[in-house]
């Protein structure tokens, strides 16, 4: 006589969509946010803010990161003309208004149990950079936030916009230009100190993934403009997924490319960009995952069901009141019948 085995029950999921979004210098009407660039008037404000909203609604995410915050008011407006709603919207530093630079922000459905803007690099994550001296913190800060989904562990969540790769040129008190831009030597160099800046942030992002999630069963999720590919060494300065192929334990503590991990391969693309620089496409808006959500893991919590990008806008126009990035969403799952297990 056969014996049967048990039949395993289904899976039950509860769904986490998550997504990533540079809003291209939302500020409110009037104000100068950067020198040479006129502010928003009330009407272009408002086209801005109804275009976000209905990027928003398109992408329905449970938990949003954004990147180029001005002011938090006008965070809450976009988020508001999305008619979707979130429990928390916000942008720490730019409650009143962000000064020198954006700030990040978070728009979630979920509990929140903390939140932390994180500026200054731990001090052996300092790095001299040539002339300008030591690069000691992030020059738009991370956020940190601890949330609380319905069904399953704390989920942490981190918010980065890292330095451009954009060249730094020396300036004066004033913010006046002290070097020649037309040198290419010279441009050589203020590039060589942008990339050491953003490999400064990716090694000092690092340090945060690793005290949050060494050790420890409770999954995170880096939502962020990283500036750079992420096969780039910056991006796996902040991952580490390389070193999984020759140390199985540094799954542990590796975060792993949503893109990369997901399930449902009939909708996966060989090719995915949220930006083009001068004809280039790149995937510089990226979320990444750590190895709670990747499937086949035996400490898998959940995984990525799919990832897609929203770019069709960026070969439409050029205005200003549209992004000049793609927005990425993932979606993720959690299995409600899941433990977390040492």
């Amino acid at each position: 006589m056969t014996q049967l085995l048990p039949e395993v029950p289904p899976a039950n999921w509860s769904t986490l969509p998550v997504a990533t979004c540079n809003l291209l210098n939302l500020a409110l009407p009037g104000r100068v946010f950067y020198d040479g660039q006129p502010a928003y008037d009330d009407a272009e404000h408002d086209r801005k803010v109804e275009w976000l909203g209905s990027m928003l609604a398109r992408m329905n995410a449970d938990i949003v990161g954004f990147q180029e915050v001005w002011d938090e008011p006008a965070l809450k407006s976009a988020v508001a003309r999305s008619g979707l709603r979130y429990a928390h919207v916000l942008a720490p530093g730019a409650e009143t208004g962000a000064v020198g630079t954006p700030r990040v922000g978070l728009a979630t459905r979920l509990a929140v149990e903390n939140v932390e803007s994180v500026q200054d690099f731990a001090p052996e994550e300092q790095v001299v950079v040539p002339e300008i001296g030591v690069h000691a913190r992030f020059e738009r800060p991370v956020l940190k936030a601890t949330l609380r989904p319905r069904h399953g562990p704390v989920l942490h969540v981190l918010v980065a916009h890292l330095k451009s790769k954009r060249p730094k040129y020396l300036q004066d008190a004033a913010g006046n230009p002290i070097e020649d831009r037309d040198n290419p030597v010279i441009t050589v160099r203020a590039t060589l100190r942008s990339l050491m800046m953003r490999a400064a942030e990716s090694a000092a992002l690092r340090g945060l993934v690793l005290r949050l999630i060494a050790r420890t069963r409770e999954p995170l999720v880096l939502l962020g403009d990283m500036n750079d590919g992420p096969h780039s060494v910056t991006s796996q300065m902040i991952a580490a997924t390389q070193a999984v192929a020759y140390d199985r334990q540094a799954r542990d503590v590796a975060l792993f490319h949503a893109w990369d991990v997901q399930t449902e391969p009939a909708l996966k693309r060989d090719m995915a960009y949220s930006h083009i620089f001068q004809g280039w496409p790149d995937l510089l808006d990226q979320i990444w995952v750590s190895e709670e959500f990747v499937g086949g893991s035996k400490y898998a919590l959940g995984d990525v069901r799919r990832v897609e990008v929203f770019n069709d806008h960026l070969h439409e126009s050029r205005e200003r009141w549209r992004s000049d990035h793609g927005f990425v969403r993932a979606l993720l799952r959690l299995r409600v019948d899941r433990v977390p297990s040492d």
